[in-house]
Formats: C-alpha cells, sequence, structure tokens
C-alpha cells in the first residue's frame, strides 16, 4: 500500500479514537450508576454507538498493523523485559484470535508457583466485550484457549502453558530463556530497557540563600537525585536544576546591614560564615526600624538596575551560601546545576509581554492574573499591583527557558505534595499559553509527604527549632560508627574500611529510609529504625551485598582476580528451585524500570532490592556455592552457583547507584 493510503488509514483511526474518546465522556458525564441505560433510551443509544465505533476502530487499527510486513520471531522485544516479551506475544495471539477487538494484553506475576511464573488475564475482558456485541455465548476458558491455539513463536521463552478454569493463563517460562538471560547480565552487563532518549530537566532541592538547609530540604534532594540517577541510566540527557531563591526584597535586606556592620566589604572579604545568625539579625531590623527598612526596599531598586557595589554585596552573601550548600551536596554525592530566580529576571519580562500579547492576562484589584482553560482553582498572579513580579511569573518564565532554550521534552518537579495545586496551575496556564504541548512535552510534579519524628509531629528538634540538614548528617555518621563498634567491626576492618563502612551505613540509611517508602506519604524518621540489621533497611542491604561479593573472593583463582574470564567460558545452569527463584527475580529488573518510568517512584524499586536480598538468603541457606573438607580446604566449586552470586551482585549493585546508596565491599 502507498505511503498516502496509509498516512489516510491512520488519520481515519486517528479520528475514529478522537470520536470513541468523546462519546466515553458523554458516557462519564451521563452515567450515574450500573444498569441506569436500562431506564434511559438515550444513554443506551450511547453505549452502543460507543460498541459499535470500538469495533469499527479495531478493524482499522488491524488494517494500519498489517500495511508494513513483519516479523514475529525478529519483532520480539529487545528490551529485556520478561512482560514486554509476554506482551508482545499474547498481544499478537489475542489480535489473531480475535481482530475485530480493541483489548489490551493483561500480564501479571503469578502469585503461586503452582499457577506458574506469570499469567495474562486478558479472557474475562474478551468476554465482556463479545457480550457488549451480543455474540455468540461463550466462557472465559474457552477464550483463553482460543488465545493459546493462536500464539507463535513463543517456544524461546515458554516452557508450557495452561488454561484455568476461571480463563487464566498460567505461563511457566523456559528454563533455557532464563539461564540465557543471567548470562546475558553477566556478559553485557546490567542494561536499561530500550527507550527513546529524552532530553529530561528535573528541579529539585531549591534551598534559599542566606539560609540554611534543613530537613525539610532532604526529601526533595535525595528523591530529586535518585531520579535523576534513574533517567541517567536509562540514558535519557538529564539536567539537574537547583532553582534557589537568590533574588528578592531579602537581599535589599541584607545588603543594608552588610553595610552598617561591614562597611569596607568591597576591600575586605566580611566573615559573615554563619550567614544565618546574619540574616536574623537584619530581619530583626527590617521588622522594628522603619529607617532601615526603607533604605532595605532601596537597595532592592539598586540591586535590581545593576549598580556594581550591590551586585558585589549580593554575590559575596550568595557564595557564601553556596559553599555550605555544596558541603551538603559533597556529603551526600549530589550534582546540580544552579539557575536561581536571578537567572530568570529578563525572562520574566519577555514572558509576561508575551501572556499580555496572547490576550491571556485580565486585570484584578490592579494584578494581572492568568487562568488556565478550565478556570478552576486559584489563578496565576503574574504581575502584583505594584507592578513586581512573583514566583509564579518566574515558574511560567522557567518552563518556557526549558522548552524553548533547553529544548526538553520532559519537565520534572520535585518539590512536597502541599504544592501539587500551584504546579496543576502552572501547567495549565503554560498549556493554555501554547507554551507547553501536551503531545511533545510530558510534566510531572512529583509531590512527597512531610517527614515526621517519632512522637508523630512534624520533625523538629527538642526546643522546637526546624533541623538543620547538616546536624542530621552529623548524628548519621556518629550513630552509624556507633553501630559497627558495636559489632567490633574495628577488629576487622583498617582504619579507611572503617570510615568507608561509616560514610555507606550513614548516608545510605537516610537516602534509603526516605526512598523505600511511597513518596506521596508521610514517613516517620528514625535513626533506631534505619540501624536494625533485619527488615527492609539499607544496614540489612548493605551487609547482604558485601557478603555476597565475598563468596568469588573466597573461591580463590580466576574467581577471585578475574572472574570475566570465567564468565566468557562458563554455561549457566539452573538445578535446584531457589536456583531458579533468585535467577527469575534478577530478570525482572527491567520490568521494575520500566514501571518506575511510568510513575517515578523509589520505592518500587527498594521492594525489588529487599525481595532480590531475601530470595537470595534463601538460596544460600539451600544451595553450597563452595564446598570445603574438614581442613577448610576447599574441594568443589559449584560454578553456576557463584555465577548467578555475581549477577545478584551486579543487579544489587546497579539499584545501589540508583538509589544513591554507596555500598562497600567490606564491613
Amino acid at each position: 500500500m502507498s505511503g498516502s493510503n496509509i498516512a489516510c488509514a491512520n488519520t481515519l483511526v486517528r479520528g475514529m479514537e478522537k470520536e470513541v474518546s468523546l462519546l466515553r465522556a458523554d458516557l462519564d458525564r451521563t452515567r450515574q450508576g450500573v444498569g441506569l441505560e436500562e431506564s434511559s433510551p438515550e444513554l443506551k443509544k450511547l453505549m452502543e454507538e460507543n460498541t459499535k465505533l470500538q469495533h469499527r476502530l479495531a478493524i482499522l487499527q488491524r488494517a494500519c498493523a498489517n500495511l508494513e510486513p513483519s516479523n514475529d520471531s525478529a519483532s520480539m522485544s529487545s528490551s529485556g523485559s520478561i512482560i514486554g516479551d509476554l506482551q508482545h506475544a499474547f498481544d499478537g495471539a489475542i489480535r489473531k484470535a480475535y481482530p475485530d477487538l480493541n483489548v489490551p494484553c493483561v500480564i501479571a506475576i503469578s502469585s503461586m508457583a503452582k499457577f506458574g511464573d506469570y499469567q495474562c488475564n486478558s479472557a474475562m475482558n474478551i468476554v465482556q466485550q463479545l457480550k457488549q456485541q451480543s455474540a455468540a455465548k461463550t466462557t472465559p476458558r474457552e477464550v483463553a484457549e482460543k488465545i493459546v491455539r493462536a500464539l507463535t513463536n513463543h517456544e524461546a521463552f515458554i516452557e508450557k502453558i495452561e488454561v484455568a478454569p476461571s480463563g487464566f493463563i498460567n505461563i511457566f517460562l523456559s528454563k533455557v530463556y532464563v539461564e540465557q538471560g543471567v548470562m546475558n547480565l553477566l556478559k553485557n552487563g546490567i542494561n536499561p530497557p530500550t527507550l527513546k532518549k529524552q532530553r529530561v530537566i528535573v528541579d529539585f532541592s531549591s534551598p534559599n540563600i542566606a539560609k540554611e538547609m534543613h530537613v525539610g530540604h532532604l526529601r526533595s534532594t535525595i528523591i530529586g537525585d535518585s531520579i535523576c540517577r534513574f533517567l541517567e541510566f536509562l540514558r535519557h540527557d538529564v539536567l539537574r536544576i537547583n532553582h534557589i531563591g537568590d533574588w528578592g526584597t531579602q537581599f535589599g535586606m541584607l545588603i543594608a546591614h552588610l553595610q552598617d556592620k561591614f562597611p569596607h566589604f568591597q576591600t575586605e572579604s566580611p566573615p559573615i560564615g554563619d550567614l544565618q545568625s546574619f540574616y536574623k539579625e537584619s530581619k530583626v531590623r527590617f521588622d522594628s526600624d522603619e529607617a532601615f527598612k526603607k533604605r532595605a526596599y532601596e537597595c532592592v531598586v539598586k540591586l535590581q538596575n545593576g549598580e556594581s557595589s550591590y551586585l558585589k554585596a549580593w554575590n559575596h552573601i550568595c557564595d557564601v551560601s553556596r559553599r555550605e550548600f555544596q558541603n551538603i551536596y559533597d556529603r551526600l554525592d549530589v550534582k546540580l546545576c544552579e539557575r536561581g530566580e536571578s537567572f530568570y529576571q529578563s525572562r520574566m519580562v519577555a514572558i509576561v509581554d508575551e501572556l499580555k500579547q496572547g490576550g491571556f492576562l485580565e486585570e484584578d484589584d490592579g494584578r494581572l492574573i492568568m487562568w488556565g482553560a478550565d478556570r478552576k482553582g486559584i489563578p496565576l498572579t503574574v504581575v502584583k499591583s505594584d507592578g513586581g513580579f512573583t514566583y509564579d511569573t518566574s515558574d511560567m518564565a522557567a518552563i518556557k527557558q526549558r522548552i524553548v532554550e533547553e529544548k526538553a521534552d520532559w519537565l520534572i518537579y520535585v518539590t512536597d505534595a502541599g504544592q501539587a495545586t500551584h504546579f496543576q496551575t502552572i501547567f495549565a496556564c503554560a498549556k493554555r499559553g501554547n507554551i507547553l504541548d501536551m503531545q511533545k512535552h510530558r510534566v510531572d510534579h512529583v509531590g512527597f509527604g512531610v517527614v515526621l519524628g517519632e512522637d508523630g509531629k512534624k520533625f523538629k528538634t527538642r526546643s522546637g527549632d526546624t533541623v538543620k540538614l547538616a546536624d542530621l548528617l552529623d548524628e548519621g555518621l556518629k550513630r552509624s560508627m556507633d553501630k559497627l563498634l558495636e559489632k567490633e567491626r574495628h577488629l576487622v576492618l583498617t582504619a579507611e574500611e572503617l570510615r568507608d563502612a561509616q560514610e555507606s551505613v550513614a548516608y545510605g540509611c537516610i537516602k534509603y529510609a526516605d526512598l523505600s517508602h511511597n513518596r506521596n506519604n508521610e514517613y516517620v524518621f528514625s535513626f533506631d529504625k534505619m540501624l536494625e540489621d533485619k527488615g527492609n533497611t539499607a544496614v540489612y542491604l548493605l551487609y547482604a551485598y558485601t557478603r555476597i561479593r565475598s563468596i568469588a573472593r573466597n573461591c580463590g583463582g580466576d574467581y577471585a582476580t578475574n572472574i570475566q574470564k570465567v564468565i566468557d567460558s562458563a554455561t549457566m545452569r539452573l538445578e535446584h528451585e531457589r536456583e531458579w527463584k533468585l535467577a527469575k527475580a534478577l530478570l525482572r529488573f527491567a520490568d521494575v524500570m520500566l514501571l518506575i518510568t511510568k510513575n517515578l517512584s523509589l520505592h518500587y524499586l527498594c521492594e525489588f532490592v529487599y525481595e532480590i536480598c531475601t530470595t537470595f538468603s534463601e538460596f544460600y541457606d539451600s544451595c553450597f556455592c563452595i564446598k570445603k573438607n574438614k581442613e577448610g580446604k576447599i574441594i568443589e566449586i559449584h560454578e553456576s552457583r557463584v555465577l548467578l552470586c555475581e549477577a545478584t551482585s551486579r543487579v544489587l549493585g546497579r539499584c545501589f547507584d540508583i538509589l544513591g546508596v554507596k555500598p562497600v565491599d567490606k564491613m
């Protein structure tokens, strides 16, 4: 078929999809309860029309799919995803068995071994669609059997298929497929699933100049860094943005106070290392001294006009803060590119002019505001009544800059969940203002809950102050060293190894405790729980990793010094049920990556890591890797099991890297 005919067919499909979508929306607005269509002729007619359109749409989609040649065996998923491979095979079978239906292929992990490794759960949905079309009556089991008969080119990865009476298709993976999958991990590395490369900008951390980073910045920094690591592993082009507060009225206050306290600041660097105290002093003066407040506002104007002495004072204050921020980022191994409020000043003028010319701004009590298309919620205040700009203005300017100048495909903002409404409005206005095109761009607000103390209240010091992030990290180091000394690790580790283990445990437990919770929820910060060596904690996982890493070393020879040589000549054999269970768990890595791509929730990766470690423990307790005689001499090495240990350590190592946790070989 010619290219023009293909384009025409695709246009028809898109039109049909739009019509189906509109009808579904009508149904959703009209339908108030199950069975209502029987008492509403209009609704019943809508539902019948929707079913007919879906039927016609399915036929068109099948026709478009057949326009280009395909090779089933060659078009198997190359993503490394088991679920992807299974969905490809069963989706083809469903289309072949029921070409007139548009049914999603649902693949799930089986809950019990007797039901196979995976299940295809699409039969019930097909029965319901057939019923809507008044087709001949059939059962889920009959549908499932028809799908199985339509399967082709699946023998390479499916050992056996069983159909349950309820219509579930139980899938048993091929042992050769899993064995080859593990060897592929060892020979080719832990590679990401194949996805289209995108330019992604992640906005996270975002402290304010002249204020110390506190526990409120912890979650944004940790979650944002881990999301960046995840996206970088997927080979996206990631720009890590630190949108710091480095502009505004408070800088007039700080500059005026600097002029009074250190009048020679232009020639002598003032000792204002304790910027927090300096800020508090200036704030007291600003609130109590009208003459000082007036001068502070004058300083703001001069700073905004670019007067050199005021810019120098501003730069000095910012540099002091940057050094403090960088100390925290270095300790947590977080990298960021600073783009403060000051960066967007000229761009804010431009975005206001653009929105005015587009007719998107409305006057409201002297302000200029902007609504999203649906006019819901609270509008943006783009220009204040005094002519000044707001955070709304800079956020709109930032989106424009990131889309146009940075050529971003995907924008991610990592802030507390309390800002969800703000970002909904920002995205809606950017869309209405033709800045964001939701067909081209993806935007996500990655929200998170607050950190609670063990009393269940917002995490604060005993005196009620906000917990400083530096103090929190220092306490983590102290607690982790106490734990290591309690286990007498100082007796077997060198001073350098002990320090590395201390930092690994301290920063690892803080990061993992945060990431292992669903980010949408609050979580209780407790060093005692974080440092437990049992359960889903960083300490347990790090200890498990070091034990796994030691197995190859204990084998000696090439296993200890050149394990890649062993891998290149080895053949994997999975004979014990615990080996089989561990190998299958390792191969779920790509599926976990694809899941996180959809929701940017790293707790799924933490659950995967914990599952790997507990499954490994079951394997190690049941299957010997090294057999020794009474004198302690090695008499047998089980090659496949040692290599399975090596694959486990490599998968865990990659997961730790994404989570920002640094394991050590000795602990």
